[in-house]
């Protein structure tokens, strides 16, 4: 069963600095339909005018990662961490049992455009810590893995039986994905448009899979995702 979240029905907040779009309940945006997916909470699509940002603010028993899509973004924190990220680059943050950060955008000329995502700890009272990587680009049709719980290949560590992928296509081109049974999937599009196992999607929208055995992805163009692999 393959469930679609359109780009154009995701919570939508607008402030002279940010534009920022919640495919599941976050802040002042509910939506009891929409609280987030397995143990997949948060999926925030966030643009930020240069010189802005999100002043110094608490996270609690949450696994953060923030994957930046074009730009860069400056992180500080409470634990003496202070590093820009950039386009291609992931960062884990585990807030455990307490962390403060902020997140800013460092260019005087250009927005910082990013996905942050919150999935929920294997279990509370983890320790505060923070990572970033740095993958090369990725060529087409591939699957990169970004962050797992055992951190194989290189890929970040995330207190979760999560893997988390960026891919790439090619227009024309396909990729499949198998899940184990028990497993589920949710996959987010960045950029272009494909279909997944027959239905089409575009950038922005986003698609729950359960009861899958397979995963079918053909581009329609040059195309961009993230597919979370969840239990």
């Amino acid at each position: 069963m393959i469930t679609l979240r359109k780009s154009a029905e995701r919570g939508h907040f607008r402030a002279d600095w940010l534009d920022s779009r919640h495919s599941f309940s976050f802040d002042t945006y509910h939506d009891p339909a929409h609280m987030g997916f397995r143990t997949l909470r948060v999926i925030n699509e966030d643009r930020v005018a240069p010189g802005a940002g999100f002043p110094l603010h608490p996270h609690r028993d949450m696994e953060i990662v923030t994957f930046i899509l074009a730009g860069a973004l400056e992180h500080r924190d409470d634990l003496g961490h202070r590093e820009i990220i950039h386009a291609g680059e992931v960062q884990r943050i585990t807030a455990g049992t307490g962390i403060r950060h902020s997140e800013a955008n460092p260019s005087a000329t250009a927005e910082v455009h990013l996905l942050q995502i919150w999935l929920l700890p294997e279990e509370k009272g983890l320790a505060p810590s923070y990572e970033t990587r740095r993958f090369d680009a990725l060529d087409g049709n591939s699957l990169r893995l970004l962050a797992s719980r055992d951190g194989r290949g290189g890929s970040a560590v995330i207190h979760q039986d999560v893997s988390l992928y960026a891919g790439a296509l090619a227009a024309g081109s396909r990729l499949e994905h198998l899940l184990l049974p028990g497993r589920h999937a949710w996959l987010q599009v960045t950029g272009g448009e494909l279909t997944l196992n027959g239905i089409p999607l575009a950038a922005g929208d986003g698609a729950a899979a359960s009861a899958e055995s397979e995963l079918e992805l053909a581009a329609f163009s040059e195309t961009a995702f993230l597919l979370f692999d969840l239990a």
